[in-house]
């Protein structure tokens, strides 16, 4: 077992938990207590991580919600990557997708400055926009695979060699994944294809969005996706959990409906 791979199994194994929290603080929909302090966005990371932090196996922290606040944003982002319980995954989503030089630069960025166990990076430039975050042999890198966005179809679904291109990124990512710490995304609202994603990487973690506001279809996300042991998936719920309440209660709002889907994922678990 890769670290990438053991410091997945045993994040899910300590939480009994396969929940994933995406913290995505979006400035317009703060509870209105904090919207007018200095360090609103801060205190509501740290909040929702300190009711949380025993319920999930991983936290996304989408870099583009910091970014748009600048330097500040930046300093948010490094306060509360220290705040992250040790044992919990921390994953940055930050798609990144760049060849050569440009790559070496955006992998050292995620992975020796922010310190992220993971990345999420687009493999549309080929093998040489990846490797440079695969060479990381203590990091991992979620691939995207198949996305949960509208109109994701419009290109992940073209016919390629005789197969939809999401299976051939599946099958590439599986060819590159030597040190095993390759892993794929795979939307949720995208459920109905996991069996095939599976038949081609059967190993392979998966990181599940979508679930929630955005339609994804659990039952068959735990069914089609789920590996040989029962695990092989980080299911992450953004807005339903940092949103579940904008009054002075959003944190233990935040808990409760993690609570839920932990419970939820773990009946559906064969």
């Amino acid at each position: 077992m890769s670290p990438f791979e053991k410091k997945i199994s045993d994040a899910c194994e300590v939480a009994n938990s396969l929940v994933c929290v995406g913290l995505d603080p979006d400035i317009d929909r703060l509870p209105a207590h904090l919207k007018s302090k200095t360090d609103g966005v801060y205190e509501f990371n740290r909040e929702i991580i300190e009711n949380t932090a025993d319920l999930v196996s991983a936290y996304k922290l989408n870099l583009a919600f910091f970014e748009v606040m600048g330097s500040k944003g930046y300093e948010i982002l490094e306060r509360t990557l220290r705040i992250i319980p040790e044992g919990v995954v921390v994953i940055g989503d930050c798609k990144r997708g760049d060849m050569g030089n440009s790559a070496r630069m955006y992998a050292r960025a995620i992975f020796e400055h922010f310190n992220f166990d993971i990345a999420t990076v687009n493999p549309y430039q080929g093998l040489d926009a990846v490797q440079p975050f695969l060479d990381y042999k203590n990091h991992g890198v979620f691939i995207l695979c198949l996305t949960s966005n509208e109109t994701a179809r419009e290109f992940q679904y073209l016919s390629v060699n005789g197969n939809t291109l999401y299976l051939e990124v599946a099958r590439a990512a599986q060819s590159w994944n030597a040190l095993g710490n390759a892993g794929l995304v795979v939307g949720a609202t995208q459920a109905e294809a996991l069996s095939g994603i599976r038949e081609v990487a059967p190993n392979m973690p998966l990181l599940i969005p979508g679930v929630g506001a955005q339609g994804g279809d659990l039952e068959t996300v735990i069914q089609e996706g789920t590996d040989s042991n029962g695990r092989g998936l980080l299911i992450n719920s953004s807005r339903d959990i940092l949103y579940a309440s904008t009054g002075l209660d959003f944190a233990e709002a935040a808990r409760q409906a993690t609570i839920e889907l932990r419970d939820k994922i773990n009946k559906l678990i064969p």
